[in-house]
């Protein structure tokens, strides 16, 4: 029995959703909402299939941008604060954002109207459509549903066979479940066995690798050789470091100096734009004023600057110091992050960099190379090179490495919910890989991530900390790193073939 005004309840259940995907998500964190934060979704597009595609398009978009823009109001304070911008323009670029991004979810529905159209089921035209989108709708910081359930182990260890993908297909199959159960429930079709079956299924089997994996993964870091990491966070804000720069190489000084006393200590790891003076790109680079009287070697972030062609290039660059003093060893930042470290266009139109004079001018790197230290190989994912599940998997084809230390600066988003945000994002590297990934930020918020994705260790934000760490090197590759995202594949090819095939209709 249809409601008297579909549309308006389809548009009230597209309301409604969003605001549970974005509590269920990280942040907020209250990630059993997940499970059914489809639902109202799919509901909404049901009442609206006889309709015209234009509203499948824009029940999906209501739905999509609400999502976004819960999850990510703290992007206000980033573009007025730190990018330069005024309150209302600052408000604009957030609409625009949650709006663009709120597009994923718009395709999702346009492609669920018409497969549904072409006679195919709901849960065919919801997993497939679901996953393919959160797949390859482009963006500037990864979603994935997935990421809501890191704070249950369990659930989350089948990402070292599919990467995040794989967990979202989890989410995917028992939103599916639960829908077609309401839809059950209310007269809309006959028991769903098969769909509670696969569902049900599906969990079970997650779970049972979950813990298979934790306890083999376990024994496999107790077996590995230990490296002693000291990790410094000296909370210096963005305008601050500018401002006083040799106070914040004073705090590194003065941390470490700490750690050392205690021994034993193998390496020193620095946050991202730690150093302050630019050091030049020509190795060996003799850099004692760096480390002064520390003798641990330093894994640091800094900027390096070079003249090519007569023009002056700037990189954001991580170096590795060893206890002479001396860096043998760089690797500058690939993914540059927009608004802070670049401007889109802003190399053809430089009137833009006028308009917004906080956000850096950097050039990106040109390569995933490990740096060598001693016989371990050290990959270093800079800021949010480290929520990429692509890019990380490319630094670990290419390189192989025994760990990933991830240098951050999340000064630029103040006291938000963005550094709980990537905390949780980068989380998935370490489970997808099966290594230690290790975060040193600035500000917040810097931790020990062990191959099973707990965090072992962690500071809160805007404090100064120290942490004293035991990490272990380790090898292998897992079934994700060789064979990537192949869920995403699969359910490409779903979608293509179910519009393609036209079906007798289903309910």
């Amino acid at each position: 029995m249809k409601p008297r005004n579909p549309l308006l309840v389809a548009y009230g259940l597209s309301l409604f959703g969003g605001v549970i995907i974005f509590l269920g998500w990280a942040g907020f964190g209250i990630w059993p909402l997940e499970f059914v934060a489809l639902v109202p979704l799919w509901a909404a597009l049901e009442l609206v299939r006889e309709r015209s595609w234009k509203t499948a398009l824009g029940v999906s978009w209501l739905y999509g941008t609400v999502g976004i823009a819960g999850g990510y109001h703290w992007m206000v304070e980033f573009f007025e604060v730190f990018s330069g911008f005024g309150l209302f323009a600052s408000l604009g670029l957030f609409l625009l954002f949650s709006t663009y991004l709120g597009a994923q979810y718009a395709t999702m529905g346009v492609l669920y109207w018409a497969i549904r159209g072409r006679g195919w089921s709901v849960a065919t035209a919801a997993l497939s459509t679901f996953i393919v989108t959160e797949w390859l709708f482009p963006k500037l910081f990864p979603v994935y549903l997935a990421n809501t359930l890191l704070q249950q182990p369990l659930l989350v260890q089948i990402a070292d066979l599919g990467g995040p993908l794989l967990v979202s297909v989890l989410i995917g199959v028992v939103n599916t479940a639960a829908f077609e159960a309401f839809r059950w429930w209310r007269g809309a079709r006959q028991m769903p066995v098969a769909t509670f079956a696969a569902a049900v299924a599906f969990a079970a089997f997650t779970l049972i690798y979950g813990a298979v994996r934790i306890g083999q993964v376990d024994a496999e870091v107790e077996a590995a050789p230990p490296l002693e990491l000291g990790i410094v966070q000296v909370n210096m804000g963005i305008f601050e470091a500018r401002k006083w720069a040799g106070e914040g190489h004073r705090r590194l000084l003065e941390q470490s100096l700490e750690l050392e006393k205690e021994g034993g200590l193998d390496l020193l790891v620095w946050p991202e734009s730690a150093y302050r003076p630019k050091l030049a790109r020509t190795l060996p680079i003799v850099a004692k004023e760096v480390g002064q009287e520390l003798k641990t070697p330093i894994l640091f972030g800094g900027s390096s600057v070079t003249h090519e062609e007569g023009q002056r290039k700037l990189y954001n660059t991580v170096f590795l110091m060893d206890e002479e003093g001396v860096i043998r060893e760089t690797y500058d930042k690939t993914y540059l992050l927009m608004f802070g470290e670049y401007l889109p266009f802003g190399e053809t139109f430089p009137v833009l960099y006028e308009l917004s004079p906080n956000s850096g001018h950097f050039t990106p790197g040109s390569h995933v190379e490990a740096l060598s230290f001693g016989p371990w190989r050290i990959s270093t994912p800079v800021c949010y090179e480290d929520v990429l599940p692509g890019f990380t998997r490319e630094m670990i084809e290419h390189a192989n490495p025994h760990i990933l230390i991830n240098l951050t600066n999340d000064a630029w988003f103040g006291d938000t919910q963005e550094p709980w945000i990537h905390l949780v994002l980068a989380q998935f590297r370490a489970i997808e890989h099966r290594r230690y990934m290790v975060r040193s930020t600035n500000s917040g918020i810097s931790a020990v991530i062990d191959p099973v994705g707990r965090i072992v260790a962690k500071t809160g934000i805007q404090t100064r900390e120290n942490i004293r760490a035991t990490v272990h090197m380790m090898e292998g590759h897992t079934i994700y790193a060789r064979l990537g995202d192949w869920p995403g594949w699969l359910s490409l090819l779903a979608t293509a073939v179910t519009l393609i095939r036209r079906r007798r209709p289903t309910r």
